[in-house]
């Protein structure tokens, strides 16, 4: 289905469940529409790790960073053990976040902007360097059923013609082709024009603006009394590491965990979490203030694990770019009034394909026929009244970054990852009794490799997905180039 049939479609299929009562959510699971729409709040934070925030890194003696503003999403709220980006780098997460899809199927599997090398093992596919058009977006599908739509922060999705006012989205604050503050994160930030940031006072911290950019837009629709989808998309905590300078001097003089593994901990990395936590707490007061809080479904996560050595992500292994659980699995609250419990837990593996089906369910509103999407809704698992129905998540990032590139996949407590070059294809774990991916068991369980592999060849096969491919010019690939001379 392209972009404009599916918006007069989706104009008559809200139209035919506000009359009717009833909407569809997936084409499967009907239910009588709710009397207020909710608003929905999605914080998406850059390179923000797993052990980032107290309700999560407090559990294992860090008790260096703090977060009350966002560990009041999980106290009241569901807080997720297994949650995970799409990717271990941004773009592809981000992609996946808008459409439901893994990355594969767009075909950023890169970061945009990124370059491939030319000397390796493998020849890495082309990144495709912009959103499509033609993939349906979660404002594209909110907008028609009457919700004001903002997106404020890091897009990194595309230029001109394929920003956020292009993937529908009514406002665009900050969203442009940057994957970071390239100026900074105090003022004067001389984001392009295209981004719709102008320079605040001088020193201004740009996660101060962001926060108060997505309170003005909650006040404007509620003025405008619209239920409301605000995408706040924060620049922090991707490099540059910069602070205000009064919280890192707070940090600098807060002593750290005694336990050897926090000793690397930086105070101007703590300070810009502070900040990130003061902007959440300014969108709660905001919630509270306009007697709107109860209305509002807040989910809270990130695009990819924390960066090395900006972090620690202690028990997991590795970080950012890496496919070791330290490099994808990501903090996941929800906070959902009247219909997910305080202070509640789940262990089931979601993942960003999930959030736009989550998020149409929240809202009522159906995921439209003829729009494939990989996700689920998560909504009976935020409801504790039933698990997903899948057997597997993927990961596809066939790029040269910190690691080899690898496709990889997690089917229940199993977890295969799979390199393309190097002396070691294979690497095998059990996350249920090795979180940390201590011991390989590659060796051990072959029959369970084997299995693994073929669901992750298929599902390549699948979603269409670019692969690497053997350099006939790269000194290991002596055989294969004589194979093409041959040939």
């Amino acid at each position: 289905m392209n972009r404009r049939n599916f918006l007069k479609s989706m104009g008559a299929a809200s139209l035919a469940a506000t009359v009717s009562g009833f909407t569809c959510v997936s084409g499967k699971k009907a239910y009588a529409a709710a009397s207020k729409k909710t608003n929905v709040i999605l914080i998406l934070v850059d390179d923000f790790g797993w052990a980032d925030i107290g309700c999560y890194c407090q559990e294992f003696g860090n008790d260096y960073y703090e977060s009350p503003n966002i560990d009041r999403l999980r106290s009241e709220g569901m807080k997720f053990t297994d949650a995970y980006a799409s990717c271990c780098v941004c773009s592809p997460t981000r992609a996946s976040v808008m459409t439901g899809r893994y990355p594969t199927r767009s075909g950023i599997t890169n970061w945009i902007g990124s370059s491939n090398p030319s000397n390796r093992e493998y020849i890495c596919p082309t990144n495709t360097s912009k959103l499509p058009l033609g993939d349906v977006t979660i404002p594209e599908i909110l907008g028609p059923a009457g919700y004001a739509t903002c997106h404020v922060g890091k897009w990194h999705l595309g230029d001109s013609g394929y920003l956020p006012e292009n993937q529908g989205f009514d406002e665009n604050i900050g969203g442009c082709h940057w994957g970071h503050p390239k100026k900074g994160y105090f003022s004067p930030y001389q984001f392009p024009s295209n981004a719709n940031l102008p320079d605040g006072p001088n020193g201004q911290y740009l996660t101060d603006r962001e926060g108060q950019e997505s309170v003005d837009f909650i006040q404007s629709a509620h003025d405008a009394n619209k239920p409301f989808f605000l995408y706040m998309s924060h620049y922090t905590v991707h490099r540059p590491t910069q602070a205000k300078q009064s919280d890192i001097d707070y940090f600098a003089a807060k002593a750290k965990p005694s336990n050897s593994r926090y000793k690397s901990l930086k105070p101007a990395y703590a300070a810009m979490i502070k900040s990130l936590d003061e902007a959440v707490g300014g969108i709660l007061d905001k919630l509270d203030s306009l007697g709107i809080a109860d209305d509002t479904a807040i989910i809270f996560t990130s695009d990819n694990g924390g960066l090395l050595p900006d972090t620690v992500n202690y028990p997991l292994k590795g970080g950012k770019a890496e496919h070791w659980e330290g490099g994808i699995r990501v903090p996941l609250l929800v906070k959902w009034p009247g219909i997910v419990a305080p202070n509640s837990l789940s262990a089931e593996p979601t993942i960003s394909v999930d959030l736009l089906p989550t998020i149409c369910e929240m809202a009522n509103i159906r995921v439209p026929n003829g729009v494939t999407i990989d996700g689920q809704s998560i909504v009976s698992v935020l409801k504790q009244k039933g698990s997903l129905k899948r057997d597997s998540l993927f990961w596809h990032y066939p790029h040269y970054n910190h690691d080899l590139p690898a496709t990889t996949i997690r089917s229940k407590e199993w977890k295969l990852i799979k390199r393309y070059g190097g002396n070691k294809e294979f690497e095998l774990f059990n996350l249920k009794n090795d979180i940390s991916e201590t011991t390989d068991l590659a060796a051990q369980f072959p029959g369970k490799v084997k299995e693994l592999n073929e669901k992750l060849l298929a599902w390549l096969r699948h979603t269409n997905a670019k692969m690497p491919v053997k350099n006939p010019n790269h000194p290991g690939n002596a055989d294969e180039k004589k194979k093409i001379q041959l040939g």
